[in-house]
């Protein structure tokens, strides 16, 4: 079996200052280091020929899949058609050169396993060890490495890689995540993409 980079929701509507959530909330705390975080570790992972695979929350045309609870955290979205799949909002960033043959799973809830077939094709694969970079922290960041290790993956979650809301709630994520063993706490600086998968 294998390890994989996961990169959860790095997109511009969350990330980019122009992006849906950004302009009606304000940009996520210290959104630029993680994302030059992510750029580096995207490409160590290339170079160590791991694969590397992406996340995006979309919605499909009509918002039906939205759902009453993400329409009541995110007001103002429905509005501005944020995150609409096919759109630009919805588009991975730039910077982290995502590439053709990097595959993409769309999913329109927290937890990226939870009715997608982000486990089918890590298994087809032959993925067991994740890598995990991300936003939001504490929410798509944590919910997906619960989801992972309750399919029994080894997770290691690389939080220079990942961003919240506040330091606080980034803090709180990678706390919960670290403390209950759901997964090990790196940082790309100190993590070696090697089959070994080990902290420097």
């Amino acid at each position: 079996m294998g390890s994989a980079l996961l990169v959860i929701d790095m997109q511009n509507g969350f990330c980019h200052p122009e992006g849906s959530l950004p302009v009606l909330q304000g940009a996520l705390s210290r959104v630029e280091d993680c994302i030059s975080n992510t750029a580096s570790a995207v490409s160590e992972a290339r170079s160590a020929g791991v694969p590397v695979l992406f996340t995006r929350q979309a919605y499909r045309p009509g918002r039906a899949d939205v759902g009453p609870n993400l329409r009541l955290r995110h007001p103002g979205l429905d509005e501005v058609d944020g995150l609409a799949d096919g759109s630009w909002d919805a588009e991975i960033l730039d910077e982290l050169d995502r590439r053709p043959e990097d595959p993409v799973v769309a999913k329109n809830r927290f937890d990226a396993f939870l009715d997608t077939p982000l486990d089918a094709l890590l298994r087809g694969l032959g993925v067991d060890e994740l890598v995990v970079a991300g936003v939001v922290t504490n929410l798509c960041v944590e919910s997906t490495v619960r989801g992972a290790y309750m399919r029994d993956y080894s997770v290691t979650v690389l939080a220079d890689c990942c961003a919240s809301v506040s330091p606080r709630m980034h803090e709180l994520g990678i706390e919960v995540m670290g403390g209950m063993k759901f997964a090990r706490i790196a940082t790309v600086a100190r993590f070696d993409f090697s089959p070994a998968l080990a902290p420097r």
